[in-house]
């Protein structure tokens, strides 16, 4: 045995051992995406405890003071089960559901503002109201045409570094 053998042998699987990426969509949301996120998954456990969920609020109903103390076993067996399927794999999972269903909550919101657009073009004509600007129709309808960004804006005002000296600019 050479050593020359021995070495490659040995540093070739951990050399191969890439680390976990920690989520599957690592993408950047912004807050109220994280907080839709957030109900998805919120939903998502609580459907998977449906029975310890109503157990305890069959126990707790019609009680004030007492639940604590009478529901204290339903509450526990709630809450394990809650604790066992809030797992980050369960979170991945809800950020995948939301992603999925992106394309369909874009839909439906240029559906709702194109009906808005057209129920106070049908309220001007009937009130015999004067037109919108042609210019701030245009612009309303470019938004619509816009595509949803997921990763929020970037600020105009944040203060931007550069590497060499480390003094802010504008």
């Amino acid at each position: 045995m050479t050593s020359a053998d021995s070495p490659p042998a040995a540093a070739a699987p951990s050399e191969q051992k890439a680390r976990p990426i920690p989520s599957r969509n690592p993408l950047p949301l912004s807050a109220s995406q994280e907080s839709q996120v957030r109900d998805v998954f919120y939903a998502r456990v609580r459907a998977k405890c449906g029975p310890e969920i109503k157990a305890f609020a069959e126990c707790a109903q019609d009680r004030t003071f007492s639940s604590p103390f009478l529901c204290r076993g339903p509450l526990h067996v709630m809450n394990n089960c809650m604790k066992i399927h809030a797992t980050p794999e369960e979170q991945d999972a809800a950020r995948e559901e939301w992603f999925e269903k992106r394309v369909e909550r874009q839909k439906e919101k240029e559906r709702k503002a194109r009906r808005k657009l057209e129920q106070e073009k049908f309220l001007r004509e009937w009130w015999g109201l004067p037109e919108k600007d042609r210019e701030l129709a245009r612009k309303e309808m470019e938004l619509l045409d816009k595509p949803e960004r997921i990763g929020g804006f970037v600020s105009r005002e944040r203060r931007r570094f550069n590497g060499e000296d480390g003094e802010g600019k504008r």
